[in-house]
């Protein structure tokens, strides 16, 4: 219809007649770009109606998922309860204990970790990172820094490459475990071409154990694990297998007694300084000793003679000794 008034002189018409096709031509565009933004809006309003099927489908799903870690989780909480206010609970051993313990704290970890992936998937604005203790990294740790480039530098707009702006640095804690070596000590002999001056070799190094396998390392990590770390010689010998070295613990027990013996002169010069000192602190400590005697147990005594005179500004270095007796004697 427009286009037949776009062919007529308008100026051939009367004035009155050319604002009336005027008039009618403006509100006809006017509709028609009402109409076009109408029907813009209305296909934006079904793909937003579409993303919202598709989210509350998302949500349901994570709800569900949510749901049986919640589940576990009161799960968990029974069988803490159990094990600390239950009617065995008196009879469990302390080391039987800290196990419970260490395996709640694994699978309430997993549950964590299942629990921030499923949020993960979540659109949500950005909150304040909540305070966790995950552990500060000392400075005095070795950095090995693993520089992660891009697969290309290559400027999209052609110009050449791109330009080092920045960087991003992220810190993880790694272990090296425990690597066995062997130690090979060569001692080359010398001889004179004239057969006349002898033979000229380095003397062979004294060792902890003569003859022995061991390093003096190895000797003293064995002795910190059993004594320190209280880690049995069994268990440090089923370790050592998985590694393929068969060390028994008979073998290992024959270091250890002869790590004792030479240590033994070293801990006498520490008791004998204790003594010497104007205040000690002493902590007893019982423990069942076999006595194969009488084929059953006795009671054994574990003292820590100590000194540390840091909080009053003394002088004496702190230390301490751990001894251990048969009965309350004063003969210690």
């Amino acid at each position: 219809m427009f286009d037949a008034f776009n062919s007529i002189d308008l100026k051939a018409l009367p004035v009155e007649v050319r604002i009336a096709i005027l008039a009618a031509q403006t509100d006809a565009e006017r509709q028609a770009e009402q109409i076009s933004v109408l029907t813009e809006s209305n296909a934006s309003i079904a793909e937003q109606n579409a993303a919202l099927v598709e989210s509350n489908a998302t949500f349901a799903t994570q709800n569900a998922e949510l749901e049986a870690v919640n589940a576990r989780l009161e799960h968990m909480v029974k069988e803490l309860n159990h094990l600390l206010y239950g009617p065995k609970s008196e009879r469990f051993t302390e080391d039987e204990r800290q196990l419970a313990f260490e395996d709640l704290e694994v699978a309430t970890a997993e549950v964590q970790a299942q629990s921030d992936t499923i949020e993960m998937t979540t659109p949500r604005k950005k909150r304040r990172a909540p305070q966790r203790n995950l552990g500060n990294l000392p400075d005095h740790l070795e950095r090995i820094e693993q520089v992660i480039e891009p697969d290309s530098i290559a400027c999209p707009c052609g110009c050449g490459e791109m330009v080092k702006i920045g960087e991003d640095r992220s810190e993880r804690l790694d272990i090296v475990p425990a690597q066995f070596r062997v130690i090979v000590t060569v001692r080359p002999k010398y001889a004179c071409t004239n057969k006349d001056g002898g033979v000229a070799q380095a003397p062979a190094p004294i060792h902890l154990i003569e003859g022995g396998l061991p390093t003096e390392a190895f000797v003293a990590y064995v002795g910190v694990c059993k004594y320190a770390d209280h880690n049995p010689l069994y268990r440090q010998s089923q370790i050592y297998t998985r590694s393929g070295l068969h060390l028994d613990r008979a073998t290992l027990a024959n270091w250890m007694g002869k790590m004792s013996f030479h240590l033994a002169p070293v801990v006498d010069h520490m008791f004998k300084d204790l003594k010497k000192s104007d205040k000690l602190f002493a902590d007893e400590t019982r423990c069942p000793v076999l006595d194969p005697e009488r084929g059953r147990t006795k009671t054994g005594y574990l003292w820590a003679i100590a000194r540390d005179e840091r909080s009053f500004g003394g002088t004496a270095p702190p230390g301490v000794v751990f001894c251990y007796a048969d009965g309350r004697g004063g003969k210690h």
